[in-house]
């Protein structure tokens, strides 16, 4: 299976390549800077340079063509304004949908957040962010894609425990603890979304918790777009 996974650069976005590439599955990747580039294709993957932002989408377009799976693993990061907000984590969410729908790419995992269906019941900083996640998630669910919407809470670089919590469509509040979830633990739960029929139409939020990730995974069901 050849995936495509956007942010590969990222925390998050190289776990999953790790995950893909450690399963045997060939790993393609959409990448802004050569020089953060150069260790994912030392590691075996293709490297194609781009930018969500570039108004030019050929790159882009490039990038989605014969490809299986998307990731999107992107995020503007928490040092950028609202534009920058909007331009990545919205539109450039919106420009890959198009772009795999056009393509025909068969599936589309989205990494999104925890709150994003409530953005305005967090703080003024994420608000935004959360907006945008909201709008992206919306519109992927609103595709003729076969989808899946990963909602974590705050993300931790603590080793990965391979036991999790998920809540469909939200975790009860009095069971958040302290709504933290490794992001080793999130890759993993995206690799295993990617090939899991359970997955497919599935939105849902997950924590660290108890049960195993595999098994959570497999019990997911379809919810309503």
């Amino acid at each position: 299976m050849l995936v495509l996974v956007l942010g590969a650069t990222g925390g998050t976005g190289r776990l999953l390549v790790d995950h893909l590439l450690a399963d045997g599955h060939a790993v393609r990747a959409l990448v802004r800077d050569p020089e953060k580039g150069a260790p994912l294709a030392e590691a075996g993957v293709e490297v194609v340079p781009g930018d969500l932002t570039d108004p030019d989408l050929t790159a882009l377009t490039d990038a989605t063509r014969g490809v299986d799976v998307v990731a999107f693993c992107a995020g503007s990061g928490s040092a950028t304004g609202k534009d920058q907000t909007l331009v990545v984590d919205l539109h450039g969410a919106v420009r890959t949908i198009d772009a795999a729908v056009e393509a025909g790419v068969a599936r589309y995992v989205m990494l999104s957040s925890m709150a994003a269906d409530d953005p305005w019941s967090s703080s003024e900083a994420m608000a935004p962010y959360l907006a945008a996640k909201h709008a992206a998630d919306r519109i992927l669910r609103a595709a003729p894609i076969s989808w899946s919407v990963v909602r974590p809470g705050r993300l931790t670089d603590e080793p990965g425990t391979g036991e999790i919590r998920i809540g469909q469509p939200r975790i009860p509040e009095a069971d958040r603890g302290e709504r933290t979830i490794p992001r080793a633990d999130v890759a993993a739960v995206l690799a295993a979304c990617l090939t899991e029929p359970a997955a497919v139409g599935a939105t849902f939020e997950v924590l660290s918790g108890t049960d195993p990730l595999a098994v959570a995974v497999a019990a997911l069901t379809p919810t309503a777009p």
